[in-house]
């Protein structure tokens, strides 16, 4: 079964940790989850959106992705841009869905050490460093697409990204609460905080990833084995 939408309004759950998760169960993501199903025009008309909205975020940044530009950058009605991906968010977390699927199979089947085939601890390291680095050139977007509160924690992606850190902390430290240990550490790749330390603390992004680094070390207890 391919993971649901974003735009889903009920998202079937993600399994529970001590359960495996197929690759396949988890890639997909974004609104484009029935594209097979939509008529050739429809999809072509969704393709023209997206290119559209991604050409205004280079040009003029997220903050100027609305709706109605997105329409007239794709000279359709504004109607038809609601129609397919509901609201803005809809339509942000549309253009984040590539990335995010890309990412996806990079730690789920790419090579070591972010993929399989590595130690935990270095596949942890790995994962937070491509997290930093990936936030870090789509900052505006992430931020602009970010869930609402009551489903910033619920919303697929967050949970598949903290399944997979859950279960690789499952393997390095067993007698740990992994699944509160696992909030701990995405708190440090929230798109706010990154957003805050580097533009506004001016803080460079080889101290942020030097800090994941020492985070995971400490936690797992790498720290001291060095």
């Amino acid at each position: 079964m391919l993971y649901p939408g974003f735009m889903s309004a009920a998202p079937s759950p993600v399994p529970a940790p001590q359960e495996p998760v197929e690759p396949q169960e988890l890639l997909q993501l974004g609104p484009d989850a029935d594209e097979p199903c939509l008529r050739a025009d429809a999809a072509r008309n969704r393709a023209r959106l997206l290119e559209a909205a991604a050409r205004l975020v280079a040009e003029r940044g997220a903050d100027c992705v609305t709706m109605e530009a997105v329409a007239a950058a794709a000279r359709v009605g504004k109607g038809t841009v609601f129609r397919r991906f509901g609201d803005r968010t809809g339509l942000l977390t549309a253009l984040l869905d590539h990335s995010e699927k890309k990412f996806q199979a990079a730690f789920l089947t790419g090579p070591p050490p972010l993929g399989p085939g590595a130690p935990p601890v270095e596949r942890l390291r790995a994962f937070g460093l491509a997290m930093l680095r990936r936030t870090a050139d789509e900052l505006e977007l992430q931020l602009a697409a970010e869930p609402e509160p009551a489903r910033r924690f619920t919303a697929p992606p967050r949970r598949v990204l903290r399944h997979h850190v859950t279960l690789l902390l499952r393997e390095a430290v067993p007698d740990a609460d992994c699944e509160i240990l696992a909030h701990i550490l995405l708190a440090q790749l929230d798109p706010a905080l990154i957003h805050h330390l580097t533009r506004q603390c001016g803080m460079p992004p080889e101290r942020l990833e030097s800090a994941w680094v020492d985070l995971v070390d400490r936690v797992t207890g790498a720290a001291s084995s060095r």
